[in-house]
């Protein structure tokens, strides 16, 4: 039976068998080839082994050419090589490979200041040095580039304010393990980011422990309210090393995270926050500070930018300057507070046909979600008894989903992501003017940014 089997199969034409062999996996692969010679033969048909170093090496044709080998030998150095991340590799180097071209074209300084890979042994050496595992996505997103130096601005994105600004570098593997957390409320934690003007990082779970998950990635944030120090609340960022990697990457080569004066600024735009009136269009993005936030006592500090544009085929009579400004802001609980005040930022820009205004500016509120609305107030300048408002769209500001400390808790970690608290708070600060890029700590984590009204 078996000898009949052989001999039917022997009979078969090669193409419909290629085409069956093209299916399967590379484990599968190799597995049809010790069922028989034929098969033997076909499955290590080059062009099976093209489709798979192209699925799980990202390898071309260029890459072939330049090694002078087969693509089964090129599938087998790098299986030797990096075989126990191969469930992740693909989905890494494609989005290093994503980042690099795109800031190589936007902000090429951040693409010098990145490191070679970590080696394999470098990297199991930090598992003996903090006794603690690394996750595999972790690990091999690190095989490829091993963070980047300690640089300002850092790769993870940067945000400013007049008297605050932030810049997130990616730590490289020696700097994060030197910064490992065995403290009770931090046990078991690994910084991936750091930034140098507030001390700010994003932290990493290990293993699942005080209420975290392993792999969790998360903004600390200590609970003023709690008399022991271990107490830590956390704002989540990502469920694991890869989505927060790979959703980091695709909002910064999407555009949906603006290049501003050679930095990546992590304000996020809604495309349905526009609204045109006449011949000007304003639109809105928005960014959460957790630096100057904190769940216990409730306070979330946000910043937005706004975009005041005219159009370039308005009429030249159109141009028009800005008065005023009127913000009707609507927190979590429905409580409404109304504000109006001169200009913005202190500035009364002049429009004219094609101009661009951008500013930034913040709010502050102690429930979990709350959305502004309102109108500028202008005049023609050929004309100045014609008064007319623009519409400012309706943009949201929610609180990313945090988990409050097990020691508040009372031993169960609470996630929290749409709730609100009682109280009700909020302020804008429009007055609060942006400028330049400086480095000057705004306030405490928790601390208020003052009104202007």
């Amino acid at each position: 039976m078996a000898a009949s089997m052989e001999l039917s199969l022997n009979n078969l034409p090669s193409d419909p068998l290629l085409l069956m062999l093209s299916f399967l996996d590379f484990r599968d692969l190799i597995s049809c080839s010790f069922v028989s010679r034929r098969l033997n033969e076909l499955s290590g048909h080059n062009p099976l082994w093209k489709g798979l170093c192209l699925k799980h090496w990202l390898l071309t044709e260029s890459d072939k050419i330049q090694k002078v080998q087969t693509w089964k030998e090129l599938f087998r150095e790098f299986y030797t090589d990096l075989g126990r991340y191969i469930d992740h590799y693909g989905t890494l180097k494609k989005a290093w490979d994503d980042l690099k071209r795109y800031l190589d074209q936007q902000c090429p300084r951040m693409i010098a200041s990145l490191k070679e890979g970590a080696k394999e042994e470098e990297l199991d050496g930090i598992e003996a040095q903090i006794c603690c595992k690394l996750s595999n996505d972790y690990r091999c997103s690190y095989r490829i580039h091993n963070g980047q130096k300690l640089v300002v601005p850092g790769l993870m994105g940067s945000m400013a304010l007049s008297n605050h600004y932030r810049s997130e570098d990616l730590l490289d593997i020696e700097t994060a393990a030197g910064g490992f957390q065995q403290r009770k409320g931090m046990r078991q934690c690994l910084p991936l980011t750091f930034c140098f003007h507030t001390g700010l990082s994003q932290y990493m779970a290990l293993e699942g422990t005080e209420g975290r998950s392993r792999s969790e990635i998360f903004y600390h944030c200590p609970d003023q309210m709690a008399q022991d120090p271990s107490a830590i609340d956390m704002f989540i960022t990502g469920s694991s090393f890869t989505e927060w990697f790979t959703s980091y990457v695709h909002n910064v080569v999407t555009g949906e995270y603006p290049i501003i004066r050679d930095q990546i600024f992590r304000y996020v735009h809604d495309k349905q926050c526009v609204a045109t009136t006449g011949d000007i269009t304003v639109s809105v993005s928005t960014s959460f500070l957790p630096e100057l936030s904190s769940v216990h006592p409730p306070h979330f500090f946000f910043t937005y930018r706004i975009r005041i544009e005219m159009a370039k085929d308005a009429l030249p009579e159109n141009a028009c300057q800005l008065d005023s400004r009127y913000w009707k802001i609507t927190n979590a609980n429905g409580n409404v507070e109304e504000v109006r005040g001169p200009g913005v930022v202190g500035e009364f820009p002049v429009m004219t046909p094609g101009k661009v205004h951008e500013y930034a500016s913040c709010t502050t509120f102690s429930t979990t979600s709350e959305y502004m609305e309102g109108h500028y107030t202008f005049h023609r300048l050929k004309n100045k008894e014609e008064i007319f408002d623009v519409c400012i769209p309706r943009f949201h500001m929610v609180c990313p989903p945090f988990r409050e400390s097990i020691v508040r808790s009372q031993g169960s970690a609470r996630d929290v992501s749409s709730a609100s608290f009682n109280e009700d708070n909020s302020s804008d600060t429009d007055d609060h003017n942006e400028g330049e890029l400086r480095g000057i700590n705004m306030a405490a984590p928790g601390g208020r940014c003052p009104r202007h009204i």
